[in-house]
């Protein structure tokens, strides 16, 4: 007898089996966002100071090289270089710690454009005001551009978060136990796909309230766009 597609795709009893299994995969995935945004975020935003403030020409060149390159570099590609190359230079890192530097490397050439782009979106009337009432030249940045840079930007930064942790999945490649790695694992053993179709589910649950969120930021910057015209 041929199985139904149900029992294909969507067989309960496999669900029940291999659920606590993904869910504990779940945890892994959480856990690494956890890490790798505020990473991303930090050195993004650094990498944005540092080309905003910065008046010599060689740094300004090397860090559109950086984020040029490292926006350029299929991130599967340099996590598995981070992984595999660098033993060969006599760095043995965990997955953890491959992942963790390979996602800083990739998101904060992302972050970094973002945070750029929200940086230059503060008029320069800003600054001189700030300027003018005794802040220093950090103090302005730190008070008066970068919160305004980061609520103009706020829907690109959010995207970019949703996209993170869809791109976790990745790590499954050095056998991180997150949950793209626990439902591959489960569907291997058990010869059935439903266990793809359940994780894909749970990351559906997961980051269709930030899709949401999302469509909300953009809806307000659009009308305060259109009130400040």
């Amino acid at each position: 007898m041929e199985p139904t597609f149900l029992q294909t795709f969507f067989n309960l009893d496999i669900i029940k089996e291999v659920g606590p299994y993904i869910l504990t995969g779940l945890l892994t995935t959480l856990k690494l966002s956890a890490l790798v945004i505020p990473l991303g975020l930090a050195s993004g935003l650094l990498l944005a100071l540092l080309g905003f403030v910065a008046h010599n020409r060689v740094l300004r060149a090397l860090l559109v090289v950086y984020i040029d390159f490292f926006r350029a570099f299929p991130p599967l590609v340099l996590l598995m270089f981070i992984y595999t190359g660098f033993p060969y230079l006599g760095i043995e890192l965990t997955p953890l710690q491959a992942v963790a530097l390979g996602f800083m490397l990739n998101n904060s050439s992302y972050f970094g454009e973002i945070f750029r782009a929200g940086l230059e979106s503060v008029p320069h009337g800003q600054f001189e005001a700030a300027r003018s009432t005794g802040l220093s030249a950090w103090q302005t940045l730190v008070h008066i551009a970068i919160p305004q840079a980061v609520r103009n930007v706020a829907p690109d930064l959010v995207s970019n978060m949703i996209e993170v942790v869809k791109l976790t999945t990745i790590a499954s490649v050095v056998a991180l136990p997150e949950m793209l790695y626990a439902a591959r694992t489960a569907q291997s053993m058990l010869y059935n796909p439903t266990p793809i179709v359940f994780a894909a589910g749970v990351y559906l649950a997961l980051l269709w309230p930030f899709v949401i969120l999302l469509g909300r930021l953009e809806k307000r910057q659009r009308l305060r766009m259109g009130a400040s015209f």
